[in-house]
């Protein structure tokens, strides 16, 4: 049974990815960029050196290109998401001069404060952070990462 989400513990973090898989890329690429300097100041061919900067920074751009293409995915189904919660609940969309970051602090809020929340957040442009500040009756989400 997964516990209750608020405030306090809703960032999720994977420990495959962002304790081993992004310190070992960030690890190769200062290592392959430090092997391409000591190349050229040793007088060495660089084709080895150039090789091990160049897929080290393959690998890294991969693995955080990687992660942005999948936050842009998941971005654009809690819109979605939250757009038809709100027509459900008012027979309207979301007022489009909600942002992105703002639609996606009030997935956490309860259907109860919800309406208020989207209100209050385009009249008086409440920053995100301040949105799940205010949300007394979480509504987690445990599917984003």
């Amino acid at each position: 049974m997964t516990k209750p989400q608020h405030y306090g513990n809703y960032v999720r973090l994977v420990p495959a990815f962002h304790f081993i898989l992004v310190p070992l890329g960030m690890i190769s690429l200062a290592a392959a960029i430090v092997y391409f300097f000591l190349s050229v100041s040793h007088g060495d061919s660089l084709l080895a050196s150039l090789l091990f900067v160049s897929l080290s920074l393959m690998m890294v751009m991969t693995m955080v290109l990687s992660r942005i293409f999948a936050c842009k995915a998941q971005d654009r189904a809690i819109r979605a998401e939250e757009n038809l919660r709100h027509f459900a609940l008012t027979g309207k969309l979301l007022d489009p001069r909600l942002t992105m970051n703002q639609i996606i602090a009030l997935r956490f809020a309860s259907d109860e404060q919800f309406l208020s929340l989207c209100e209050k957040a385009v009249k008086d442009r409440i920053a995100p952070d301040a949105i799940k500040r205010e949300i007394t009756s979480w509504r987690a989400d445990h599917h984003r990462v």
